[in-house]
């Protein structure tokens, strides 16, 4: 008996789910660093900042004998305790809006699978978080970009441009404050003229606030404290960066919107129950002084400084200054930074140095967009990024030099 084989084929989701630009020159880093070169990582958004030792004795200390599922929407305590941490923010809440979610990430999945079917759309200022594209796409919607620009170091969109995107299909606006990738600080006048559109249109605004005490230029203004849209705001966070608890992988989704809450609930129940450990720790991190973040606000000032200054003076560059989180785009004067940032870690090294940058393209929905930016994550110390500036003030000589 003859088989024909035939060979299996994946889903159409998997091939076109996005790699993340942010990690996918990781193979090249890998290999300059098997070479000896010391690879400065400003491409990804894991800062050094060390976590707090009270977070990691709970997890260390902890008193159990069974580690036994949590509740799906998070433990209690930690729900209730969260509520004071968002009262302080100005943000009145019951524990019961507050679902915890297996990092931001689960958060931002669970919201648009609980406010969009397939097919719907969802309307992004650009450029955006990488990985929204790749939720989108797991959740089979629709990504409506509206393009921002670095002459005006990337402000909210004028309204109407993003009025003009509205169709049938569009279901949210979402929206990142601070922003990463651009650390744009969005005013309470920008966010009050999105909640005019969502209420005009009877959207949803999904609102990622995972760098909410890392502003610098201005006061943090929360969608949850706009009023009369209650039912249109679905807050997204995370304690990944707010503690430098990347791996802890706990997040929040946070709504007064019932029905809502309801849909999240069952999305989370079929995956039980969000991290025990990280629970504990992110728990731990509501006990710490009110002083805490002041020294690492300062810090990430200090760097944001730094790398906005070398960058802005090396020739041809332009960066506008962030207005939170730890993030800045920039312009650079090469044709195509996909390739510049390949280049310069796998054909160059200055001094043994080289430096990891996450190319502007991935972080745009608009195809073409991007390809002469890059963006920093200045979570290395000011030593660092001066150091990483020299390598790519050389490396742009070089590189334009043998175009």
């Amino acid at each position: 008996m003859f088989y024909l084989c035939y060979m299996l084929s994946i889903s159409t989701r998997g091939q076109v789910m996005p790699a993340s630009p942010i990690r996918k020159l990781v193979p090249y880093a890998e290999a300059a660093k098997k070479r000896g070169t010391r690879v400065y990582h400003l491409n990804i958004g894991q800062p050094d900042i060390e976590t707090p030792l009270p977070m990691l004795d709970a997890v260390r200390h902890s008193d159990f004998k069974i580690l036994e599922y949590s509740h799906s929407a998070g433990n209690e305590s930690y729900r209730r305790k969260l509520v004071g941490y968002y009262q302080q923010a100005g943000i009145e809440l019951d524990y019961s809006h507050i679902i915890i979610t297996t990092g931001g990430s689960e958060a931002i999945l669970f919201a648009m699978l609980s406010c969009l079917d397939a097919g719907d759309e969802v309307i992004i200022p650009e450029p955006f978080y990488a990985n929204y594209n790749g939720f989108a796409v797991a959740a089979g919607i629709k990504v409506v970009p509206v393009t921002s620009q670095i002459e005006n170091g990337f402000a909210l969109p004028p309204i109407h441009s993003l009025e003009e995107k509205i169709t049938g299909r569009t279901k949210a606006i979402l929206i990142c404050n601070p922003n990463n990738p651009t650390g744009y600080l969005y005013s309470r006048e920008e966010l009050e003229k999105l909640k005019g559109i969502v209420q005009k249109h009877n959207l949803f605004l999904f609102a990622d606030e995972a760098y909410r005490e890392f502003c610098y230029t201005g006061t943090h203004f929360s969608t949850m404290q706009l009023q009369g849209v209650d039912d249109h705001v679905i807050l997204l966070d995370t304690i990944s960066k707010r503690y430098s608890s990347c791996g802890a992988r706990i997040g929040a989704l946070i709504t007064k919107n019932r029905q809502v809450l309801d849909a999240v609930v069952k999305f989370a129940q079929s995956r039980l129950s969000p991290p025990s450990f990280g629970q504990i720790a992110g728990e731990a991190g509501l006990d710490l002084p009110h002083d805490y973040f002041n020294a690492t606000k300062t810090e990430y000032m200090l760097r944001r400084d730094t790398l906005v200054k070398r960058l802005n003076q090396i020739p041809g560059v332009y960066c506008p200054n962030p207005g939170g989180a730890f993030y800045a785009m920039a312009k650079l004067p090469v044709d195509d930074t996909d390739r510049f940032c390949q280049w310069i870690l796998e054909s160059f090294s200055y001094e043994g140095q080289t430096v990891m940058m996450a190319p502007g393209t991935g972080f745009y929905g608009t195809p073409g967009l991007g390809k002469q930016e890059v963006r920093f994550a200045y979570v290395l110390n000011a030593e660092a990024i001066h150091n990483a500036m020299n390598c790519l003030e050389k490396a742009i000589e070089v590189y334009n030099s043998k175009a």
